[in-house]
């Protein structure tokens, strides 16, 4: 078993845990819990969390609140993908090898549900008992920032507007530095905002989001090519009959496969101004980089 796997064996056990936890808390119409959770529990990779804790432990402090932050982390990115799935938007009947949430409780309520995860998830962070009242604004200005309009959703608006028009790589770049890789980079921000972490070393992991981000992102695109349905969990081969704008339509397929690397290279090289082996963080963009769903 390499580092990774007993990393996110041991991990994702207790972020499930907390999540559970902390919609269980939450006094709403029990519909309404039901749908939030039925997309929090529907599996994934609990990419975004693991990234935090990884952060965490390659500057070896353990926190008391990190799967909680992990946790607000991971709702967010539940909250979009509830919105992503709906008719308006990529209208997908299927998410994580199941119906998505609309399909099973309508569109109003999976509206509701993610709104219910982007706003309570606001409130968890601003609860936080031991983390200093400073490190708490910070946390909370930046995944507004990194989930909102200038952010994930303002990506979105990007994309949609994309949407049948030509667009340059460096276009498509912007796409999905907000869309994808702002709530990534906070991910790994988060980690050095409650380990305390020196401007330098800040500094690399932010440059070490930008990079590992984009490479996320472009393999996405490559899987909805290379995959399956039954793999991917979601409906292979969209990107492409809805004419997206994709990596692998801009530069090829090949292209965004070196793309790709070249982006993993330089996310790999920002670390090293941090250390010199920090091998789980290695390992954790290069499973990202290289996964088959």
């Amino acid at each position: 078993m390499t580092i990774l796997q007993s990393f996110t064996e041991k991990h994702v056990l207790k972020i499930d845990g907390k999540l559970s936890e902390l919609i269980q808390s939450i006094e709403a119409p029990a519909i309404l819990k039901e749908a939030m959770n039925y997309s929090l529990i529907a599996g994934g990779k609990r990419v975004r969390p693991l990234f935090l804790l990884a952060v965490l432990d390659l500057l070896e402090v353990k926190h008391p609140e990190s799967f909680t932050v992990g946790s607000v982390i991971e709702m967010i990115h539940t909250y979009s993908l509830i919105h992503d799935d709906l008719p308006a938007m990529d209208n997908d009947d299927y998410r994580r090898g199941q119906l998505t949430n609309h399909k099973v409780f309508g569109e109003a309520l999976a509206i509701l549900a993610g709104d219910g995860l982007l706003t309570f998830s606001f409130g968890v962070l601003a609860r936080l008992e031991d983390v200093p009242a400073e490190q708490k604004l910070e946390l909370i200005n930046l995944l507004s920032s990194a989930a909102g309009a200038e952010g994930m959703v303002g990506g979105q608006v990007l994309d949609i507007e994309s949407e049948r028009k030509i667009v340059t790589v460096d276009e498509l770049e912007l796409i999905h530095l907000n869309k994808t890789g702002a709530l990534l980079t906070f991910s790994i921000e988060a980690g050095a905002i409650l380990s305390s972490a020196d401007s330098k070393t800040r500094k690399a992991l932010k440059e070490f989001g930008y990079h590992i981000g984009l490479a996320f992102q472009i393999q996405d695109d490559i899987l909805d090519i290379e995959g399956t349905t039954e793999t991917l969990g979601k409906t292979a081969g969209k990107d492409v009959a809805s004419e997206k704008n994709t990596y692998p339509a801009l530069l090829t397929l090949e292209g965004a496969k070196n793309k790709k690397e070249w982006h993993y290279n330089q996310a790999v090289k920002s670390l090293r101004y941090i250390s010199s082996e920090p091998v789980l963080l290695d390992e954790l963009a290069a499973y990202i980089v290289n996964r088959n769903k």
